[in-house]
């Protein structure tokens, strides 16, 4: 009684509500591979030594490549 709905249902229709960065990054890299990957998304982690360590380092404190990362991700589950 008196539970806020919002407190265990915040984002019910985000996809990507409950899936971390780094299930991300795994999937993208699974599917595409690090050059693929790279390609579509021109970024410098992605193509030069990639590491999934690195890549979420550069992800976490860059909030544009994580954008991109998530919108390719949301994308590629569609299909």
């Amino acid at each position: 009684m008196g539970e806020d709905i919002s407190e265990t249902n915040e984002q019910p229709n985000n996809p990507l509500h409950g899936v971390k960065l780094v299930e991300i990054l795994e999937y993208l890299v699974e599917k595409f591979g690090w050059e693929e990957l790279g390609i579509k998304i021109n970024i410098n982690c992605f193509n030069n030594n990639p590491t999934i360590k690195s890549s979420l380092k550069f992800l976490r404190r860059t909030p544009w490549a994580r954008d991109k990362v998530e919108k390719l991700y949301l994308r590629s589950i569609r299909k």
